[in-house]
C-alpha cells in the first residue's frame, strides 16, 4: 500500500507555504482518529454457532466534560464557548459473551462528537491494564453520537483543538473515565440474556442535505433510496426470561438539531431518544451507581447527508430544545415500537477483527473503483466546500461556498501546479484551500492512519468506520460485506463515526459535486473504494476464519499537546453576598408547564466537574422530607453560567414544571465549588426558598 515516501514528503512540504494563510480560516469544522499499539499480524475471533447462547451485560455512566469556558466540538465556531448544561454526555456499554467459546465483543455509544484517537488509544490502554487482553482492539467498538453540543479539546490533532485554545484534560479524563466506567458496570452485569434483530423504517426524522450530490449516483442506488434518504432504523435488543433490559438503535440522522447558537451541552436528539426511554419510560436513576434495569442506546449509521432539520435550515435557538426533543421521540417510538416484534433470535458465534490503514496511501483494486481501474488516495486535503460549512445545518464561511467557488479554484489550481501537481490531479475535482497533509509533517493536525473494523453478532455485521459516510457510500460498504458473508445487506450496517475520526466518506460521483461533504473527504475521490476494499478484506477474512495482518496503529501523541487556555485562578462571590447565596429567588406558585428560576451567587464549574453526580436538584417535600425529583442530567433543567466581572459568577438554575408534575411545596438546589488562590476548592450548596406547584384546579386550595 505504500508509495515513494520521499517524493511525498517533499510535494507535502512545498505544499505546505500555501496553507499558512487558510487554515486560521478553517479553525476547527470536525475531528480526528484511532487506536493504540498493538502486534503486527493478530488472528480473528472466530466462535462456531452455539447452541448455549450469550451472556451479556449492560453499563451507564456519566461521560459530561467541562461545561463552561470549553469550545464545543463540531460547528467549528470559535464563538460557541459552552456556558452551561442543558444534558449530562452518557457512556453506554453492551458486552456479548458467546458462551459456548467465550468470544466476546464490546459496543460503547458515547454522547460525544467523536471518538478521536485519543479517546481510542487512552481506553484500550486502561482496558488492558484492568482485564488483560480480554477486551483489546479487535474486539472493542467505540462509536459517538455525533452531538455538536459537547465539549472539545480532547483531540490530539490540532485541527480539532483550535476552537477549544488547544487540549483539555478534565474533559479527555471525564470522557475516558466514562467509558470504563460504564465497561465495568456492564463486565459485571453478564447474564445470561437472548438476542433479537428487528428492522423498521422512520421517514419524518431526516432529510437529505445534499440532494444535488445524492442525484449524481447510479440509478439503482437511487432507487434503493426514493425519498433520498435512509429509512432503516434497527434495533438490538437483549432479553432475561423474555422481558427487554436493553437496546441498541441504529438510525441515520445527524445529532445536530441544536443549533451553532447553542451554549449548553446537550446529548442533541439521540440523547433524549435515549433518556426518554430509560428515566422517563422505565425510571432509570442514573445517580444511582448500580446497573439500572433497562439500558438504551441510539447509535449512528451512514449518517453524513442526513440532516434532522426536516426543513433544511438551522434550528432557531428557541426552538432548539422542542426540535430535539420532537426528533428523539421519533427515533425513540420507531425503536421502542418494534418490541412488540418477534424478531429474528440471533444465533451463532462472535467475531471481530480491526486493521490500521494509511488512507492517504492506498492502491485501490479495479474491482472495487467504479470506472475498472486502478486507483490510489491523496494526501489529507481540505477542500473550499468544507470551508463553506453544511449551510443546512450550520454556519458558513462567508468566503468560501459549497460547488464551484471560481476564484478559490484558480488560485489553487495555480499555485498547486507550482508547488504539488500531484496533489492537485489526485483530489480533483476538489479546490484545495489547504493541504492539510503537508502540515502533519511538521505537527499532527488531522490522522491519516485510521482503523476500520468489522464485528460479527450472529447474523448482524457492523462495519466501524472512523467518519461520516453518506447513505450511498455506506450502501456500497453494506452490499460489499453482504456479498462476501452471504448476509441480508439489511443486517449489515455502517457504524460510523467509530474508533476515529477521519472527517466524510462519499461515493465518487458525489466527490465530484463538491459539497460539503465531498470537500470534507479528505483524501480524494476513490476514499470510499479503499475502505470498500479494506471491508472486503475483513469480510472474507471473518467467513474463512483466517488471519488479518492489524497493520501499524497511529502514534500516541499525549506527550505533544498544547494547552492555551488557563484554568480557573479564583473565585469570589458576587459583591455583597456569599457563595450559594439567592440572588433572585423563584416565584411563590407555578403551574404544569411554567418555568421556575432561581439565581445564585455562584462559583466556575469547571472547579469539580461533578461526573456521577449533579450541580443541580429540584426537590419535593414529600413524606416528611425533601425528596429529589429532577437533576442535570434531567430534561427538565438548565444551568446557565456567566461571569460577572473578574472571578465572580452567577448560576441561574431553570426547571420546567412537567405537566404531571403533582401538587405541593418544591425548592431548587445549587451545588458548587469554589477555588481560593491557595488553590483550595471548597464545595457549597445554595437552596432557593420555597414554591408551590398547583393545577389550575388546586390554585385555590
Amino acid at each position: 500500500m505504500r508509495g515513494n515516501a520521499g517524493g511525498r514528503r517533499a510535494a507535502r512540504l512545498g505544499a505546505l507555504a500555501t496553507a499558512t494563510a487558510l487554515v486560521a480560516t478553517l479553525a476547527g469544522t470536525t475531528p480526528g482518529h484511532a487506536g493504540p499499539q498493538s502486534d503486527p499480524v493478530t488472528g480473528v475471533q472466530t466462535s462456531a454457532s452455539s447452541g448455549q447462547g450469550y451472556l451479556v451485560g449492560r453499563g451507564v455512566a456519566d461521560a459530561t466534560g467541562e461545561i463552561a469556558e470549553v469550545g464545543m466540538m463540531g460547528y467549528g465556531r470559535l464563538d460557541q464557548q459552552a456556558e452551561g448544561l442543558h444534558t449530562r454526555l452518557r457512556a453506554r456499554s453492551f458486552v456479548i459473551v458467546d458462551q459456548a467459546t467465550d468470544a466476546r465483543v464490546l459496543l460503547v455509544v458515547v454522547d460525544s462528537p467523536m471518538i478521536f484517537s485519543s479517546v481510542h488509544q487512552e481506553v484500550l490502554d486502561r482496558l488492558a491494564d484492568e482485564y488483560g487482553d480480554l477486551y483489546d482492539e479487535q474486539n472493542v467498538l467505540l462509536t459517538a453520537t455525533h452531538t455538536h453540543s459537547g465539549p472539545g479539546g480532547y483531540a490530539h490533532h490540532l485541527l480539532y483543538n483550535i476552537t477549544t485554545l488547544g487540549f483539555h484534560s478534565k474533559t479527555f479524563d471525564a470522557i475516558a473515565d466514562g467509558i470504563l466506567d460504564s465497561v465495568r458496570r456492564a463486565h459485571d452485569d453478564l447474564a445470561p440474556s437472548t438476542l433479537r434483530l428487528t428492522h423498521a423504517e422512520l421517514t419524518d426524522a431526516s432529510a437529505n442535505r445534499s440532494h444535488e450530490a445524492f442525484g449524481r449516483n447510479p440509478e439503482d442506488e437511487r432507487a434503493f433510496f426514493p425519498d433520498a434518504i435512509d429509512p432503516q432504523t434497527t434495533l438490538l435488543r437483549v432479553e432475561r426470561q423474555g422481558e427487554p433490559v436493553g437496546a441498541i438503535n441504529w438510525f441515520p440522522t445527524h445529532n445536530t438539531s441544536m443549533s451553532g447558537d447553542n451554549r449548553l451541552i446537550s446529548a442533541d436528539n439521540k440523547g433524549y431518544a435515549a433518556y426518554h426511554w430509560e428515566r422517563r419510560v422505565e425510571g432509570v436513576d442514573y445517580l444511582d451507581d448500580a446497573t439500572p434495569d433497562f439500558v438504551a442506546a441510539f447509535a449512528q449509521t451512514n449518517a453524513g447527508d442526513m440532516s434532522p432539520n426536516l426543513d433544511l435550515t438551522p434550528s432557531p435557538t428557541p426552538e432548539d430544545r422542542h426540535r430535539t426533543a420532537e426528533i428523539g421521540l421519533r427515533q425513540y417510538r420507531a425503536a421502542a415500537g418494534q418490541l412488540d416484534r418477534p424478531g429474528t433470535p440471533l444465533r451463532g458465534g462472535l467475531d471481530a477483527a480491526t486493521v490500521y490503514i494509511d488512507l492517504s496511501d492506498v492502491t485501490v483494486r479495479p474491482e472495487f473503483t467504479s470506472d475498472g481501474r486502478e486507483h490510489r488516495t491523496c494526501d489529507p486535503a481540505v477542500g473550499a466546500a468544507m470551508a463553506a460549512g453544511s449551510t443546512e445545518d450550520g454556519p458558513a464561511f462567508p468566503l468560501f461556498a459549497e460547488g464551484d467557488n471560481p476564484l478559490l479554484d484558480a488560485v489553487s489550481d495555480t499555485i498547486l501546479y507550482e508547488v504539488s501537481p500531484a496533489l492537485r490531479d489526485c483530489q480533483a475535482p476538489k479546490a484545495v484551500a489547504v493541504p492539510i497533509g503537508a502540515m502533519n509533517d511538521l505537527y499532527p493536525w488531522v490522522t491519516e492512519r485510521v482503523p476500520v473494523q468489522l464485528v460479527r453478532i450472529g447474523s448482524l455485521h457492523l462495519i466501524a468506520i472512523p467518519g461520516e459516510v453518506t447513505i450511498s457510500a455506506g450502501l456500497r460498504l453494506r452490499q460489499t460485506v453482504a456479498e462476501a458473508t452471504g448476509a441480508d445487506v439489511r443486517d449489515v450496517l455502517v457504524a460510523g463515526y467509530s474508533n476515529g475520526y477521519a472527517h466524510y466518506v462519499t461515493t465518487p460521483e458525489e466527490y465530484d459535486a463538491q459539497h460539503y461533504e465531498g470537500g470534507s473527504t479528505l483524501f480524494g475521490r476513490w476514499e470510499l473504494d479503499a475502505l470498500r476494499q479494506t471491508a472486503h478484506e475483513l469480510a472474507t477474512a471473518l467467513r474463512d476464519g483466517t488471519e488479518v495482518p492489524v497493520g501499524t496503529a497511529p502514534p500516541d501523541l499525549s506527550d505533544r499537546q498544547l494547552t492555551l487556555q488557563p484554568g480557573v485562578i479564583l473565585d469570589t462571590p458576587v459583591l455583597g453576598t456569599g457563595f450559594g447565596d439567592v440572588l433572585t429567588q423563584p416565584r411563590s406558585l407555578y403551574l404544569p408547564g411554567e418555568r421556575a428560576t432561581a439565581v445564585f451567587s455562584g462559583a466556575h464549574p469547571g472547579n469539580d466537574l461533578h461526573r456521577g453526580s449533579t450541580y443541580v436538584e429540584v426537590q419535593r417535600w414529600h413524606d416528611g422530607e425533601w425528596q429529589r425529583v429532577a437533576d442535570d442530567g434531567d430534561w427538565s433543567t438548565t444551568l446557565e453560567w456567566a461571569r460577572r466581572g473578574i472571578s465572580a459568577s452567577t448560576v441561574t438554575v431553570s426547571w420546567d414544571v412537567p405537566a404531571d408534575a403533582p401538587d405541593g411545596t418544591y425548592r431548587i438546589r445549587y451545588h458548587g465549588d469554589a477555588k481560593e488562590l491557595s488553590g483550595t476548592v471548597r464545595a457549597f450548596t445554595g437552596t432557593s426558598a420555597q414554591f408551590r406547584v398547583a393545577t389550575s384546579g388546586h390554585l385555590g386550595h
